[in-house]
């Protein structure tokens, strides 16, 4: 049986060979240099996923620890110690050779599974044409991309785009083109948004007071509203309008449709609509951040379609290729033509790579696996919520769209505990916020993939209920 799965292999992520000549084991320099060996792959011969056969961390893992801990930027945020080497659809294999079960699929980017065949192959026959050119010049693929991602836009108007490498990148230009554009100098985010580390995206972040400690002052002209709720929305007319500043000089509101850092919030019916109405009422643009809950994560190509709003500017990256960097904003071509060359661009945006990817992944997404995403995240949801009311004083809520879920905790204590018990049984899932367990596996998600996990997850739950 391929990858040696228990479970079945899903069809919209079948095709891997046994042995995979497209993954080479460390070159002896890197090898040398970290002075560990990795195992040999497992991902052919295991019985079971996930397949255990250390200690986690195990001892490969421990020794690259210690390596690391050399070298890195202290600055970078590790939630736990994994140390992958390979991945395929759902599982990850880290360097002593377990299997692991990959429900947060690197924060909510491989959207098609690690490693998906079609990616790769389109990936390897752009490396052997062209790596790398400037968008300074006329790149097709780059065209090739944009014309794609205005395609299945949000937004019945026509539009234009723009590449970048990533997420806080996309941020950064929506935000410079809305003030551009509109003449504007003030912007609006909501508290516990999440739009990135650079400059003007940490500015618009208010998930977390660590991420400006230390970093002020922060961009001038934003301001910071409730999210969520529809009452919520009166503070625009009661407080920014009325006494902070004209609503003829707010140049843009952007939000996350649903929050993703913040703790995977998702906002009451009416709550997207009314921002829009605000929007219009004033002439303010609407960014919808998707980069987290873009990319077919909730059974639609953006999480703002759940909510039949259109925004006037979409800011993607993480799931939209797959895993390779890929960032961009996407604007109606009424706005994007109010700037000329030079206004804005990159070095790396557009990468050939990059694109090859992204344009099979959209291929995938459309092709079923946002069906998929609704299908399996419906089952997750399903056994989540029967968990909840297992352990109710311990789990506050569950919820979501699609496969981008959220379990809240009493404490932020049990939500890390319940991460690291997860992690001891070989799921992989990621703390949100300060309460919150997000639960975002790769869309190639199966249906026994889908009771395993929620299975394993469970017994979680239930050993930190027993020890707390």
């Amino acid at each position: 049986m391929p990858l040696g799965y228990t479970v079945g292999i899903s069809s919209l992520h079948k095709g891997y060979p046994l042995q995979l000549p497209r993954i080479r084991r460390a070159a002896a320099t890197t090898q040398s240099r970290c002075n560990v060996i990795q195992a040999p792959s497992r991902l052919a011969q295991a019985l079971t996923v996930p397949h255990i056969v250390t200690e986690l961390p195990g001892p490969k893992a421990r020794a690259h620890l210690e390596f690391d801990a050399q070298w890195t930027s202290p600055s970078v945020p590790r939630a736990y110690p994994v140390v992958p080497v390979r991945g395929e659809g759902c599982v990850i294999e880290d360097i002593d050779g377990n299997l692991l079960l990959d429900f947060n699929a690197g924060i909510a980017v491989t959207s098609t599974g690690h490693c998906h065949p079609d990616v790769v192959r389109r990936i390897q026959d752009q490396a052997a044409m062209l790596i790398h050119y400037s968008a300074d010049f006329y790149l097709p693929i780059y065209a090739e991309m944009c014309a794609e991602l205005a395609r299945i836009a949000p937004m019945k108007e026509k539009c234009r785009v723009f590449l970048g490498n990533s997420g806080t990148e996309a941020v950064e230009g929506s935000i410079k083109l809305a003030r551009f554009a509109t003449r504007r100098q003030y912007l609006v985010a909501f508290l516990g948004a999440f739009h990135g580390r650079s400059y003007g995206s940490v500015s618009l972040t208010a998930s977390k007071a660590k991420y400006h400690a230390g970093f002020g002052p922060m961009l001038p002209g934003v301001f910071h509203a409730p999210f969520g709720h529809v009452a919520d929305l009166k503070w625009f007319d009661e407080v920014l309008f009325d006494k902070l500043v004209p609503p003829t000089e707010v140049a843009a509101i952007i939000v996350e449709p649903i929050q993703g850092e913040g703790g995977y919030v998702v906002p009451e019916d009416g709550f997207i609509q009314g921002l829009r109405r605000i929007c219009d009422e004033h002439g303010i643009l609407l960014i919808a951040d998707e980069v987290q809950a873009g990319g077919g994560r909730t059974g639609k190509m953006w999480s703002i379609q759940n909510w039949d709003v259109e925004p006037d500017i979409v800011a993607t990256a993480k799931g939209i290729a797959s895993g390779m960097p890929l960032g961009a904003f996407i604007a109606r071509d009424s706005l994007m033509t109010k700037w000329g060359p030079g206004a804005h661009g990159t070095t790396y945006g557009g990468n050939p790579l990059a694109c090859a990817a992204s344009l099979e992944t959209i291929k995938l997404l459309e092709g079923g696996l946002m069906d998929n995403a609704r299908a399996r995240g419906n089952e997750l949801l399903t056994g989540l919520r029967s968990l909840q009311k297992r352990f109710p004083a311990l789990i506050r809520d569950v919820r979501g769209i699609g496969l981008m879920i959220g379990v809240e905790f009493d404490t932020h204590e049990h939500a890390a505990a319940v991460e690291w018990a997860s992690f001891q049984r070989g799921v992989l899932v990621l703390e949100a916020g300060h309460t919150v367990v997000r639960v975002s596996p790769p869309l190639v998600l199966t249906a026994s993939e889908a009771a395993t996990g929620l299975a394993l997850f469970g017994e979680a739950v239930a050993e930190v209920a027993a020890s707390h």
